[in-house]
């Protein structure tokens, strides 16, 4: 999902997961009415990683397993190691029993998104939401949290909420959300050929990135 600020791209992922609910209407998941199965088992369906990631004032390994809490140690580690937090783990004073600041202050941004990322892992949900995962990280960390995507989102439903529509360009749909509403919706050819909101919006970011489609 792209689009301007305030269009109703974040609303519609606080939608999907409860954490409002719609007035008119109903979303669907896999047939039923998401008002209809209990709260815990919609968690249980959905990761979602945020741009600000919260971390709790606790270990690292613990922050990991909280995604998935009977998961054995073996299974926590190679998380961190898909999720392409391995290496800066073992760097800290204990490694994974190292423990971390409130919130994650004392990690950088892309260290605690790619420790949000392994928590998602862990957890293996077949829907994963991702809301602006790579907007505040800097380009080496965003290298790095790509593969963690990557690895994440194997044979998952992936929605992503996006401004750097470089990552987006393979989506299998691309749905462009502006005033509360789907204005284009299509793959990124379709929609570069249609010549409409899309298409200038690339062609936009193409001129002061040098992004080239």
């Amino acid at each position: 999902m792209v689009g301007p600020s305030g269009g109703g791209k974040s609303t519609i992922a606080s939608l999907l997961t409860r954490f409002w609910d719609v007035k008119s209407g109903e979303i669907l998941l896999r047939g039923t009415d998401i008002r209809k199965i209990p709260l815990a088992a919609l968690m249980d369906n959905i990761s979602m990683v945020f741009q600000r990631v919260y971390l709790f004032q606790d270990t690292v390994y613990n922050n990991i397993a909280l995604g998935r809490p009977d998961a054995s140690r073996e299974e926590v580690i190679e998380a961190a190691k898909k999720a392409r937090c391995f290496d800066f783990i073992t760097e800290l004073p204990d490694g994974f029993d190292t423990v971390i600041g409130e919130g994650g202050t004392s990690l950088s941004g892309g260290q605690a998104q790619r420790l949000s990322i392994a928590r998602c892992i862990l957890k293996d949900s077949p829907i994963v939401i991702l809301d602006e995962a790579t907007a505040s990280v800097d380009a080496d960390n965003e290298s790095y949290i790509q593969q963690a995507i990557s690895e994440l989102c194997k044979g998952k439903t992936l929605l992503v909420i996006a401004h750097r529509l470089n990552t987006i360009a393979h989506a299998d749909n691309i749905m462009v959300i502006k005033d509360g509403e789907i204005a284009e919706s299509g793959d990124h050819k379709s929609l570069m050929d249609m010549g409409g909101i899309y298409y200038n919006m690339v062609t936009k970011r193409a001129v002061s990135t040098g992004w080239k489609n």
